[in-house]
């Protein structure tokens, strides 16, 4: 039996977690020096949104409910928490630094999933969702490095 609806559980946790923090950062730097930033945060938001309600999808589809809580050891280790601090002060730069961070944790996230036994179905859309994740850690990454 595949590791799917362990799998879907966790992930949708990980996209969740990058929905809120991305549409968090984006509004903390949207009125600063670089509005681009936001427009670019928030459309990693709504790609996080996407993932997440195509692997609930995919979950009903088997009959599973992948969409409920996760782990307490999912809440303790999750990469987001960082914005947290990040957004009670009002320097982008950090801001920034906490998304590459939350970034790195759901390419972790992904790269782990990608290790375990998934159908094929699953597979691919794990496949091509790490790739755009992957890509979006690229794009916050340069979003800093023109900081």
């Amino acid at each position: 039996m595949s590791d799917d609806n362990k799998v879907a559980k966790e992930l949708v946790e990980t996209l969740k977690d990058g929905e809120r923090g991305f549409a968090r950062a984006a509004e903390k730097v949207r009125d600063g020096d670089h509005p681009e930033w936001a427009t670019t945060l928030q459309r990693l938001s709504e790609q996080r949104a996407g993932f997440h309600r195509e692997i609930v999808a995919l979950g009903h589809d088997y009959g599973e409910d992948v969409d409920e809580s996760g782990t307490l050891a999912g809440t303790v280790h999750r990469g987001w928490i960082s914005l947290k601090d990040a957004l009670t002060g009002d320097d982008p730069t950090a801001v920034l630094k906490a998304a590459s961070t939350g970034e790195d944790h759901a390419v972790s996230e992904y790269e782990k999933a990608l290790e375990q036994d998934l159908s094929a179905g699953f597979r691919d859309v794990v496949t091509r969702q790490h790739a755009a994740v992957v890509a979006a850690r690229d794009e916050v990454r340069a979003l800093q490095g023109a900081a």
